[in-house]
C-alpha cells in the first residue's frame, strides 16, 4: 500500500507557513481510487499573502537587481536538483494521475530539466538592451522584467509546466506566484524543497495549491502583473476575462485537436511507431496529441488494420509498473468524459477499430482502453472536440489538398504531423497549416523553438526566445542627436 503524504504548510514567499483557511485537498489515486495524500487548500488570505511577498521582492528586493549570472546560477541549481530527486519526482506525479512511470521518468522529470537547460541558453544570448537609430535620433531599447507573474499549471504534466514558466520568470528577474492543481499539489512540495536549497530569495516563488474560486482570485488580484495559464479552452476565456479587469498580460497555452497526416509515399512502419506514441501519450491527456489521423484512401485499409492493432497491443494497467504504456486517467471525471465520447462517436456513425470500453480485468481505477475509431468524417463531434483521454480518429481523405483541408478545419491549432517518403515536401505541406508547432516525420518538442497555438489553441509562446519575451516588458529611452554608445 503507497504511504499516505500528508502536509500542512503553504510554501509562500519562500517560507513554510500555516495556511489562514482549515480547508483541504484530497489527493486520490486514480488506480487505486485510495487517498494517498492531503495538503492544505490555500485561501484567499493566503493569495494576498503571496502577492504580498512577491510584490515587495520584486520591487524592493535583490532578485530583479541581481545580475543575469547570478540568477542562471540559482536557475541550474533547481534543474541539477531535479536531477539528483527524478526518480522521486516521477513516481510522485504517476502516482497522482497516472501518467505511466516510464513517460513520466522522460517527461515528467527530465523534460522539466530540459526546460531549464533550455531558458538558460536562451537567456544568456538574449539582447536585453540595444541601441537603435530612430527616426528623430539615437534610441536605447530595453527589456526589463514584467513582475509578479501568476503561473496557473494544469494537472497532466505539473512539473513540465510549472518549468516552462518558472525558468523565463525568474531569469527575466520576476517573482512568481505558482498555482497547481488540486489533483496533482504532491510534486509541487519537491519543488518547493529544492527551491529553497537552491537559493531561491526571500519572496521570489510561492507555491499555492486551489481550487477554481482561489485561482480566479489570484488572477484577478491587482498586484498581479502577468498570468501565465495552461488548461483547457474554456478555462482559458475565463482567466483572460478576470485578468482583463485589470489589464494584466496573459498568455494561455490551450487545447489541441492535431492532425497526423500520412501521405500516400509514407513509410507505413515507422510511421505507425512514430504516430501512436504521439496519439496516445500520457494516457490521451496531452494538448499536442495527434488525436486526428488522416489516411489517403489509396491506402486506408492497411492503415487502419496497423493502427488498430499497435493500439490493441499498448499495455494497459498500474502508472506504478515499468512495463505499463496507458495508465488510469486523472479522475472518474475524465474517465467519464472519454467514455462518453466513445458512445457519441458511435452514436455518430462511426466504426470502434480497437478498444471502446473498459478494460478486461480492471474494474478498479479510472481506465479507457486505448480506442481507435475509423470511418470518421471531420464534422464529427469526436473528431472536432477535445476529449482528453485515450481516443483517436481515423479520418480518410482523397487527395492532398483535402488532407490540408480538414488538417485546417478545426477550432484548435497546436500541434499536428506529416508522414512522407520526401522530407522537402513534407516540408512544403507544413507550411500549408496553421498550427503553432509541427512535425515532419518526428514528433518532438524543441525548447530552444516558440511552442504555442493559434486560433482557440492560445495567445502567446512559450520556450525559445519568443517565450522569454512574453516575460520582459519593452522600454525605449529617447537620445539626444549625435550621442554614440560607448563614445
Amino acid at each position: 500500500m503507497t504511504e499516505l503524504v500528508e502536509h500542512g504548510q503553504l510554501f509562500i514567499g519562500g517560507e513554510w507557513t500555516d495556511p489562514q483557511g482549515t480547508d483541504r485537498i484530497q489527493v486520490v489515486s486514480p488506480h487505486t481510487e485510495q487517498v494517498i495524500g492531503s495538503v492544505p487548500h490555500a485561501a484567499k488570505a493566503d493569495v494576498d499573502r503571496a502577492v504580498e511577498a512577491a510584490r515587495k521582492a520584486f520591487d524592493e528586493g535583490p532578485w530583479p537587481r541581481m545580475s543575469l549570472d547570478e540568477r542562471i546560477a540559482v536557475v541550474t541549481r533547481i534543474k541539477d536538483a531535479i536531477a539528483v530527486r527524478h526518480e522521486e519526482i516521477a513516481r510522485s506525479i504517476s502516482s497522482q494521475n497516472g501518467s505511466p512511470y516510464s513517460w513520466s521518468i522522460l517527461a515528467q522529470a527530465l523534460g522539466p530539466m530540459m526546460v531549464y537547460d533550455a531558458a538558460i541558453t536562451v537567456a544568456r544570448a538574449y539582447p536585453y538592451e540595444e541601441y537603435r537609430q530612430g527616426v528623430l535620433g539615437p534610441i536605447l531599447v530595453r527589456r526589463e522584467p514584467v513582475g509578479v507573474v501568476a503561473a496557473v499549471i494544469p494537472w497532466n504534466v505539473p512539473q513540465f509546466v510549472a518549468a516552462a514558466k518558472l525558468a523565463p520568470a525568474l531569469l527575466s528577474g520576476s517573482t512568481v506566484i505558482l498555482k497547481p492543481s488540486p489533483e496533482s499539489p504532491l510534486d509541487s512540495y519537491i519543488l518547493a524543497d529544492i527551491a529553497r536549497e537552491a537559493g531561491v530569495p526571500e519572496g521570489v516563488l510561492s507555491i499555492l495549491p486551489a481550487e477554481r474560486e482561489v485561482s480566479e482570485y489570484l488572477v484577478g488580484h491587482p498586484g498581479v502583473d502577468k498570468v501565465a495559464f495552461t488548461g483547457s479552452v474554456a478555462a482559458g476565456k475565463r482567466v483572460m476575462e478576470v485578468a482583463a479587469r485589470n489589464l494584466t498580460r496573459v498568455t494561455l497555452e490551450l487545447g489541441g485537436k492535431s492532425a497526423a497526416v500520412i501521405l500516400p509515399d509514407a513509410d507505413l512502419e515507422t510511421t505507425i511507431a512514430g504516430i501512436v506514441p504521439a496519439a496516445w501519450m500520457n494516457n490521451g491527456q496531452a494538448c499536442v496529441a495527434q488525436t486526428r489521423v488522416l489516411a489517403p484512401r489509396s491506402r486506408y485499409d492497411e492503415i487502419a488494420d496497423a493502427l488498430a492493432a499497435a493500439a490493441s497491443a499498448l499495455v494497459v494497467g498500474d502508472p506504478l509498473d515499468p512495463a505499463t504504456q496507458l495508465g488510469p486517467l486523472v479522475a472518474r471525471r475524465q474517465q467519464q468524459r472519454s467514455l462518453d465520447y466513445i458512445r457519441i462517436g458511435q452514436e455518430e456513425g462511426a466504426k470502434v477499430l480497437a478498444g471502446g470500453g473498459r478494460p478486461a480485468g480492471l474494474e478498479r481505477g479510472w481506465y479507457v482502453e486505448p480506442t481507435l475509431f475509423g470511418d470518421v468524417d471531420n464534422s464529427m463531434r469526436i473528431a472536432r472536440e477535445e476529449i482528453f483521454g485515450p481516443v483517436v480518429c481515423l479520418i480518410p481523405y482523397g487527395d492532398e489538398a483535402e488532407a490540408a483541408r480538414i488538417a485546417n478545419d478545426s477550432d484548435f491549432g497546436l500541434s499536428g504531423s506529416v508522414w512522407t517518403g520526401d522530407v522537402a515536401h513534407g516540408i512544403d505541406f507544413a507550411r500549408q497549416i496553421r498550427t503553432g508547432t509541427f512535425n515532419v516525420n518526428t514528433f518532438s518538442l524543441d525548447m530552444l523553438g516558440p511552442f504555442g497555438g493559434y486560433k482557440s489553441s492560445g495567445v502567446g509562446r512559450e520556450f525559445g526566445p519568443e517565450g522569454l519575451s512574453e516575460y520582459l516588458e519593452h522600454k525605449m529611452i529617447h537620445l539626444p542627436a549625435g550621442y554614440e554608445a560607448g563614445a
